[in-house]
């Protein structure tokens, strides 16, 4: 199981393979915006992705779509609602909890 790091808190929480970031962070009781419920529509739960980019679900369309409104999108710039977990351990950065 990968372990997700939260960079401003040193938080680790040990997540599935196969579900979102924004799902994990969820259950591990962390605050995170998501206002369209995981589905790509609003772009609030952005985040950087520090460590284990590659390791991530490769960048759909519709996310692709969102990341390119927002303010502020560097290369490590994903939405927690679309990036799903792969088997190496990650390190976040939440920008709008």
């Amino acid at each position: 199981m990968p372990i997700l790091t939260i960079k401003a808190t040193g938080k680790t929480v040990e997540a599935a393979e196969g579900i979102s970031i924004l799902q994990a962070l969820l259950a591990a009781g962390e605050a995170i915006a998501h206002k369209c419920e995981g589905k790509a529509e609003c772009g609030s739960c952005h985040i950087f992705v520090l460590e284990g980019r590659k390791n991530l679900s490769k960048i759909q369309r519709l996310e692709n779509e969102k990341l390119d409104t927002i303010v502020g999108v560097g290369s490590g710039s994903r939405l927690a609602c679309q990036a799903k977990l792969g088997t190496e351990n990650i390190t976040v950065e939440l920008l709008n909890a």
